[in-house]
């Protein structure tokens, strides 16, 4: 053996002397505190164990003191713990087990802070009418406050942490590509005459406002199954019509927005329905109730007071032509002067630019709209099925397959799918028209899409502040504030509330559904046991919540693209809508909420609520002053 050799054996001896074996040292466990540490609220906690590790006890401690046991589950090499509250201040948070142990630092911040960046963008939006900017104040204060006060590194994670991450959504990049499509065969179909031809069509029919506001509800509850379509379908489509009766951008877009979401959220086949219907169904399991989800889906309809108020209040308003508040003074404002916008109002989608103007000679026909137009719908209604086909349980027929097909479908998809389908066809028959040219249907193409691009800005900002509000764990702090004050037959109604608080801070109903159902379907279920009344008004009350809450929310994408679909001012829009959907609301948890917690049938609520409606339309409401009216 040479001395090479010796030596090199004598240092591995040595080495394994002073090193003690990995299995005998002490693992550090990877703890992560995700989002803002509320004070008070439950401490969103991520702990990564090592595969070989023991499934338990691990304890977790706060300076020093154990707060809470929890073990893993089989196969589990992950703990996500939300059980953990920390006072105001610095703390440290340990967690401790057979896996090794590891610790954070943590910052109990104020609660009421997390409120802070949504009601400064929702209250500068409202006050200087600049949603841009106001929004992203909005992003900026929240990323101070996880900053720590810092603001260069809020400035920095503005960018590159939010509004990156908002375009790297895949969810996202969808919506706006589809929108993006959709405009740009709204403008290949102006270009090319249909608008123009619709136009001519309904003008036989739609010879008056109140003609014209009943064929915008009729459109919005026929295009049933998905909200964003609903939208970006028929404010483009109604548009030139309204704009021809001068019925305010306004007006359009408050019936295009309130038919829209309502419509998607209750017809039992719709893009909501698998998500709705999945939400409902983990948070039955959780309480061991073994109901099937979609038949307690579809027993909430009736308990759905304002979803279905509002489509009663769109029609009544649209059928007897009267208004009240801002949308009365907007109304006048059209039938007077025919001004649809109002002075100093910039259209959140615009497309009256030149560009979009059929060519002199141009014979118009409504067929290059038309058919567009319903390749989009067919479309749509193909590629959910197909994209769903693949959930449907063997054997299943008829009206459960397509129950099962809508639920399990790729929305988004089959929404890309339809709108390059529209944007073909429309470009096809513009093809077809001997006076306009290949280059300037492509021109009118880009130019369609680019009267997009600042409600695609609105919307990416908004998406950003919603990503802010879930680190800081807003919803989670309006939860927290109203525990301890629940009577089962006030959870209805004030889940109703919190519901609609939460969707207007976050401008999203869907993750206002998905923070409430695991925590309020417990809780009634531990007050009233056995009750199926009050739980079904407590489901209902989170399904209808969040579509209120998210219909008065400046920040809500929905309410952002029906006012882009119109062309509608954004702020002008919310603040008209605001005071019919407070109206409506209140007058659901007045009539429906609360009397249905105690026993009344939610059809006497809904017949009561429908002659109140239509009742405060006919004789509060006043005419805008059109004589065909």
């Amino acid at each position: 053996m040479s001395y090479g050799d010796r030596f090199r054996r004598i240092a591995l001896a040595a080495t394994l002397l002073l090193v003690p074996p990995a299995a005998a040292r002490a693992a550090e466990l990877a703890v992560e505190v995700e989002g803002a540490a509320l004070a008070g609220s439950p401490l969103h906690l991520a702990v990564a164990v090592p595969a070989a590790a023991a499934p338990g006890p691990y304890t977790v401690s706060v300076d020093g003191a154990a707060v809470h046991v929890v073990e893993l589950g089989p196969g589990e090499h992950a703990l996500r713990l939300e059980q953990v509250r920390l006072p105001a201040g610095p703390h440290t948070v340990a967690v401790a087990g057979p896996g090794g142990r590891g610790e954070v630092a943590a910052r109990g911040i104020p609660g009421w802070l997390s409120l802070l960046p949504p009601l400064l963008a929702i209250g500068l939006a409202l006050a200087f009418r600049d949603v841009i900017l106001s929004l992203y104040l909005g992003v900026f204060t929240g990323a101070l406050i996880l900053a720590g006060g810092n603001p260069v590194t809020a400035f920095a994670r503005s960018v590159d942490h939010f509004l990156r991450g908002a375009l790297a959504d895949a969810d996202h990049a969808a919506i706006i590509v589809f929108s993006l499509l959709l405009g740009g065969m709204v403008g290949v179909i102006s270009r090319s005459g249909g608008t123009h031809g619709i136009v001519a069509r309904l003008a036989g029919w739609a010879t008056s406002a109140r003609r014209g506001q009943l064929a915008t509800w009729a459109m919005g509850m026929a295009i049933f199954f998905d909200d964003y379509a609903n939208t970006l379908i028929v404010g483009p489509t109604m548009r030139p019509i309204t704009d021809r009766l001068r019925i305010s951008r306004e007006k359009l877009a408050y019936a295009v927005d309130s038919t829209a979401a309502p419509v998607a959220s209750l017809v039992p086949i719709s893009t909501w329905v698998g998500y709705e219907v999945g939400l409902i169904g983990d948070a039955l399991q959780s309480v061991d109730i073994t109901a099937n989800p979609y038949a307690v889906f579809v027993a909430t309809i009736p308990y759905r007071f304002y979803p279905i108020l509002a489509l009663v209040m769109v029609f009544a308003v649209a059928l007897w032509g009267r208004d009240f508040g801002p949308m009365l003074r907007a109304e006048r404002r059209a039938r007077s002067t025919g001004e649809v916008l109002g002075e100093g109002q910039v259209p959140l989608g615009d497309f009256g630019n030149q560009a979009l103007t059929p060519p002199p000679g141009l014979d118009p026909r409504a067929r290059t709209a038309v058919l567009p137009i319903l390749t989009v719908v067919t479309v749509t209604i193909g590629g959910l099925l197909v994209s769903g086909a693949g959930g449907v349980d063997p054997g299943t027929s008829g009206l459960a397959w397509l129950r099962q097909a809508f639920a399990n479908a790729d929305s988004y998809a089959a929404l890309l799918w339809a709108s390059l389908a529209g944007v073909l066809v429309a470009v096809g028959l513009a093809a077809l028209e001997p006076k306009l040219r290949l280059s300037a249907t492509m021109s009118a193409l880009m130019e369609g899409c680019k009267s997009m691009l600042l409600a695609m800005v609105v919307l990416v900002l908004a998406w950003s502040l919603g990503a802010v509000t879930s680190e800081l764990h807003t919803g989670d702090y309006l939860v927290s504030i109203t525990e301890g004050v629940l009577s089962p037959h006030l959870v209805p109604v004030l889940v109703f509330a919190l519901a609609a608080a939460i969707a207007f801070a976050t401008g999203t109903s869907w993750a206002t559904m998905a923070i409430l159902f695991p925590l309020v379907v417990p809780v009634i279920h531990r007050l009233a046991p056995g009750d199926g009344g009050l739980l079904l008004g407590t489901i209902s009350s989170v399904l209808a919540g969040s579509v209120w809450g998210d219909h008065c929310s400046p920040i809500s994408d929905t309410t952002i693209l029906s006012s882009m679909a119109t062309g509608c001012d954004h702020i002008a829009h919310v603040r008209t809508q605001m005071p019919y959907a407070l109206a409506v609301g209140a007058l659901g948890m007045a009539v429906g909420d609360i009397p249905t917690a105690w026993g009344m049938s939610p059809w006497v609520s809904l017949a009561v609520g429908g002659a109140v409606v239509v009742g405060g339309v006919r004789w509060l409401g006043r005419p805008p002053g059109d004589p065909g009216s």
